[in-house]
């Protein structure tokens, strides 16, 4: 145990769930001769260590045991089997508000959690200024903290579990709700503590921050733990997950298997529930598709790295020349590049009715790391008069990885020499 920070070993959380409240107060008092409720396995048999000084992501898709498993390791939640054993003083910060009484001044609750975790009043004075400096809310400190914007309480929070000497810090996706610029902040801090030799565990989705931060990752998928491994390796089995968790959810056979041959692509990708769309449907995108290198369909690219998107475009009209549109756009709905096939040089002539079309759209994507917006279109000149056959707008999400960040949307992918005169 000497060079292992966290051993969790066949660790189990099982939940009862009732469909109604009177059968678990009848559970509760006994008044039962059979359980009402049901077993919900949030955990099944997991196990992994972590060694100290490595920094380790967990991932897995929502409702897959991440959060849970932090909270037994702080022991914030007890097993129901299963051991966790933990070698080294943890700081965490695992959910908004954790930790925090909502009445007292920033300046308060940081003394309340320093005392929590076992410094003195005097320990904590030395660690004041480094924390208030990291924060940086200003006079805010002095207010209690339900006046705090959800950003300041997160800045302020972490300031609190990264300055007060950790030998294990644990993050969950708290670092989510910070800007950008503060979530560099504490970065830099998580590379700082990897050259001292801590010892860091953190859930994100953000799969950019788990290739580049992490020496190895462990996957999870309802509450099982799927594998363990270079992060790269974990990345691509989680994005197969994911895929296969959407053909769970496509339509199935009579014989009850999923109907994979034939499926739409569109069916492996995450689309957005509220999609909005127009157009005369003279031409109908009837499907879509990213594929990354690989071939694989994913929601998920790296940057630089080719991958190709697929349009599938039924027409019920005879359409002169129709034109197929793509546009990138951030969350907040700017439109930051796109092409369409005229401009890229394709007349495909008269296309009949009832006739299929697939167009593919293949680049090597230039963007930061984050998530993005896809729109898509097919449209037509009718004469001078432009017509739009069928528009798409944030269809679906676009995440992008990459070890490395330059300032803006967009890396130039420069190339840096220096000579001495």
């Amino acid at each position: 145990m000497d060079n292992i920070a966290i051993s969790v070993e066949h660790v189990k959380k099982i939940y009862k769930l009732y469909d109604r409240n009177r059968d678990r107060l009848k559970d509760a008092l006994g008044f039962s001769k059979k359980p009402l409720g049901k077993e919900h396995y949030a955990l099944n048999d997991v196990s992994f260590q972590v060694g100290q000084g490595e920094t380790v992501g967990i991932i897995g898709t929502n409702g897959s045991g991440k959060s849970t498993i932090l909270k037994i390791i702080t022991g914030v939640l007890n097993p129901t089997d299963g051991e966790v054993k933990v070698n080294g003083r943890i700081s965490a910060l695992l959910e908004l508000g954790a930790g925090f009484n909502m009445e007292y001044t920033g300046i308060e609750n940081i003394y309340l959690n320093g005392t929590m975790i076992g410094f003195t009043k005097e320990e904590i004075d030395e660690k004041l200024q480094d924390i208030l400096d990291f924060a940086d809310i200003g006079d805010f400190v002095n207010q209690p903290v339900k006046t705090y914007s959800s950003g300041m309480f997160v800045r302020l929070a972490f300031a609190v579990a990264i300055n007060i000497e950790p030998e294990i810090l644990i993050v969950d996706e708290a670092l989510s709700v910070g800007d950008v610029f503060f979530q560099t902040k504490c970065y830099h801090k998580f590379e700082e503590f990897k050259k001292m030799g801590k010892t860091i565990l953190f859930v994100s989705h953000d799969l950019g921050s788990i290739g580049k931060y992490c020496d190895r990752v462990v996957l999870l998928n309802k509450g099982v733990k799927l594998a363990e491994g270079k992060p790269k390796d974990m990345i691509d089995l989680y994005k197969r997950v994911m895929a296969e968790s959407k053909m769970e959810d496509s339509p199935k056979k009579e014989d009850g298997h999923a109907a994979i041959e034939g499926v739409a692509w569109k069916e492996s990708m995450i689309l957005n529930p509220d999609k909005q769309e127009y157009g005369d449907k003279k031409a109908e995108i009837i499907d879509f598709g990213i594929f990354d290198a690989t071939g694989k369909i994913t929601n998920t690219v790296s940057k630089f790295e080719e991958c190709v998107l697929k349009l599938k475009v039924q027409f019920h009209e005879d359409v002169l020349n129709p034109i197929f549109a793509f546009t990138i756009r951030d969350l907040k709905g700017t439109d930051l590049t796109g092409t369409n096939s005229l401009i890229e040089g394709l007349e495909p002539g008269l296309i009949e009715a009832g006739t299929t079309l697939t167009v593919s759209f293949r680049q090597k994507l230039p963007f930061q790391k984050g998530q993005y917006l896809l729109q898509l279109g097919c449209t037509g000149y009718n004469g001078d008069e432009l017509e739009v056959h069928h528009r798409l707008y944030d269809i679906c999400c676009i995440q992008v990885l990459s070890k490395k960040v330059t300032v803006g949307y967009f890396d130039l992918n420069s190339i840096v020499s220096c000579n001495e005169e």
